[in-house]
């Protein structure tokens, strides 16, 4: 499969029918060349595996970690600059997204890998970046993850980061505060940032390179030092800021007696999940600190386990010397993972509701490469969910000690679209998985993705707690895929557990009648997702839960048919369901709708219309912004605030999804009738 971003094949079609249900054959077109489309986008292997675009972070963190280390092709790092470059906005700043308000944790970074890449502070493209950081607050507004790479290159002080001592790994797991109450992608980002905040890596850099200039008031007169919260003396927040002071004070005075057996603890913990593992935890941040840690253990840039690391990280990069259609400079950019077992379900799934034949080569062999990536191992969660066998799947190639319930619950739901010739091992594990599912249901009904009821809400005001994402409570959105896989297997309302699941949902929905989307832009999502696990149970659409939902989507339609919604709506709820219409987006607002039985609706047809007018000669969708050097809008989402995602497939098979839902939804409605 090709590394190169889509490109467009031709124009979108401009179709000319009044109300689409009186021109399914333009539907049937659609679907049958998005079929084709993503057939041919199949690997070899039976997987798909879309691209997983981030943002400029990325590279500027790659250039960061190459000059800390001394390694690199600097060839690629040249190259990392101009996507870096491709995503500065008019204010000289960089966002989370494409399209959002800068950023100042961007803007700092970035900065900095311009320095060490060699551009001096005249160049106008820095002095906009600088001022933009400025206008910001400056270097002493940046989160903990930021200040501590500054500081191993002598650009922050390491007595003002918050604290990361590793010896946080030693708690018990019986203790309440111990490395498996916090959520499973913070544990793999902090134990190798514990083991580089003890050994306080540092790298002086040459005057020019310094970015003294980002601190505003000049460095000699910032504040670095975290303020107690005067308000409300007695709180988690001034507890914990109490006790970070004690652990400076205790690097300072060197009274660090478990030091060396919690740094052991960390690197065999850090070691033991890069088994089983494409990388420690498969995922950027925790990679690059595990290479970064490693070296400064005192492992050798020859040693195995850093060639294996470094590899693992170098292949999430995508080289373009040549650039692209959409972008012809020369670039090269970072994936943040990979998601083969995602993409390859969700397609899986997709091609279960067109009816693409259960019995298909590419479909079999699809299916088996999933049952291929099924987990037996006990990873990370079993830490607190006892006496269940592993049958699980995660989202990556490889990382058996994270698996997660979403993945999960979607390829039990792309496995019921296979006749498999091997019937009795896919039933035998299929219904393994489900018990695995169930031992994995919070107490209060609903699924999180990771772990269960992870949810000590005080971990979150932890100082070093400043990235938002330190927990893994349950959402409406995994709940309500849960249930359609449930419903698929035939569960229904009667089990309690399921009733639990519903009463969950019932209790989160919002006043407006939307849902929170926790991994996807944003109520849209979690909405669509929602009503589809409450049809799949059953659960009427004359209910009042569901109309009011319903009811939301067709408000917040936009003028041109489609639906959109912003990564900014994480920030500001009130601009829930606003932004500019995409497919995937459009795709979910359709499917929620027809979930609530709005099959005739004009919000529907003009839905649906939408979808069909602006599909691609060769089947394909694209999400491109107009105007922004070949960025896409992101409608996928890492951590909310902090971290979001542009999913390369989603416009391809959410799409597809809607049209043939429709289809079916007319077709059932025509045999009814």
């Amino acid at each position: 499969m090709s590394t190169q971003r889509p490109n467009p094949q031709g124009t979108p079609k401009q179709p000319r029918f009044g109300r689409l249900d009186l021109a399914m054959e333009r539907v049937s077109e659609g679907i049958a060349k998005s079929v084709a489309w993503l057939m041919g986008e199949q690997h070899e292997q039976g997987y798909w595996c879309g691209e997983l675009e981030a943002d400029s972070m990325l590279e500027a963190d790659y250039i960061y970690m190459h000059a800390l280390l001394g390694t690199g092709d600097r060839g690629r790092m040249e190259r990392a600059i101009n996507e870096i470059l491709r995503h500065q906005n008019e204010d000289g700043g960089w966002s989370l997204y494409p399209g959002g308000p800068s950023n100042v944790n961007y803007g700092v970074k970035c900065y900095l890998a311009l320095k060490l890449m060699g551009w001096t502070a005249d160049h106008p493209l820095m002095v906009k970046a600088r001022e933009n950081v400025l206008a910001l607050g400056g270097v002493v507004e940046c989160n903990t993850f930021t200040k501590m790479y500054l500081c191993s290159m002598g650009q922050y002080d390491y007595d003002a980061v918050p604290a990361v001592p590793p010896e946080i790994i030693l708690f018990p797991n019986w203790f309440y505060f111990n490395i498996y109450e916090i959520s499973a992608w913070s544990r793999a980002i902090l134990v190798p940032l514990s083991i580089i905040y003890a050994k306080k890596p540092f790298k002086k850099l040459a005057p020019e390179q310094t970015i003294d200039e980002l601190f505003v008031g000049g460095r000699e007169n910032a504040n670095l030092h975290l303020r107690l919260d005067k308000k409300r003396l007695i709180s988690w927040r001034n507890f914990f800021l109490f006790t970070d002071r004690l652990a400076h004070w205790s690097e300072r005075v060197h009274i660090r007696p478990l030091r060396k057996m919690a740094l052991k603890k960390a690197e065999k913990w850090m070691l033991d999940h890069f088994e089983r593992s494409d990388g420690l935890g498969a995922i950027y941040p925790a990679m690059l600190n595990a290479i970064v840690a490693l070296v400064y253990l005192g492992y050798s840039k020859d040693d195995p386990q850093v060639i294996r690391a470094m590899d693992e990280f170098e292949k999430l990069g995508i080289d373009c010397p040549n650039g692209t259609l959409e972008y012809p400079t020369p670039t090269f950019r970072m994936q943040p993972c990979f998601s083969p077992v995602w993409d390859t379900a969700q397609v899986l799934s997709t091609f279960g509701e067109v009816g693409v034949p259960r019995t298909d080569p590419q479909l079999v062999k699809a299916a088996d490469w999933l049952l291929s990536k099924e987990i037996r191992y006990k990873g990370d969660w079993s830490h607190n969910v006892k006496n269940v066998d592993a049958s699980c799947w995660c989202f990556f190639f490889n990382n058996d000690h994270q698996p997660d319930v979403d993945d999960t619950g979607e390829v039990l739901l792309a496995l019921k679209a296979v006749d498999n010739p091997r019937e009795r091992y896919q039933h035998e594990v299929t219904q393994r998985s489900i018990d695995w599912v169930f031992a994995m249901q919070c107490k209060n009904g609903g699924w999180a993705s990771f772990d269960k009821d992870n949810t000590k809400k005080m971990f979150e005001s932890i100082p070093f707690a400043d990235h938002n994402a330190m927990i893994d409570p349950p959402s409406a959105d995994i709940t309500g895929r849960i249930l359609e896989m449930l419903a698929s297997y035939g569960y229904s309302r009667r089990d309690k557990r399921v009733e639990k699941a519903i009463q969950f949902i019932l209790k989160e929905q919002e006043s407006d009648g939307a849902w929170f989307g926790r991994w996807g832009v944003n109520y849209l999502y979690g909405t669509f997702l929602v009503l589809r696990g409450l049809e799949a149970m059953e659960y009427s659409y004359l209910e009042p839960a569901v109309q009011q939902a319903a009811e939301w989507i067709r408000m917040v339609q936009n003028a041109d048919g489609g639906w959109g919604e912003t990564c900014g709506t994480y920030d500001d709820p009130n601009q829930r369901g606003v932004g500019p219409s995409t497919p995937s987006q459009t795709a979910w607002a359709l499917l929620g709708l027809l979930a609530a039985n709005d099959t005739r609706s004009d919000s529907v047809a003009k839905g649906i219309r939408w979808l069909v007018e602006r599909q691609h000669e060769d089947g394909s969708w694209e999400e491109l912004m107009p105007g922004r050097n070949g960025e896409s809008y992101y409608t996928g989402t890492g951590f909310p605030r902090v971290f979001y995602l542009g999913y390369h497939l989603y416009k391809q098979y959410f799409p597809l999804l809607a049209l043939t839902t429709y289809r079916k939804a007319l077709e059932r409605g025509e045999r009814e009738a």
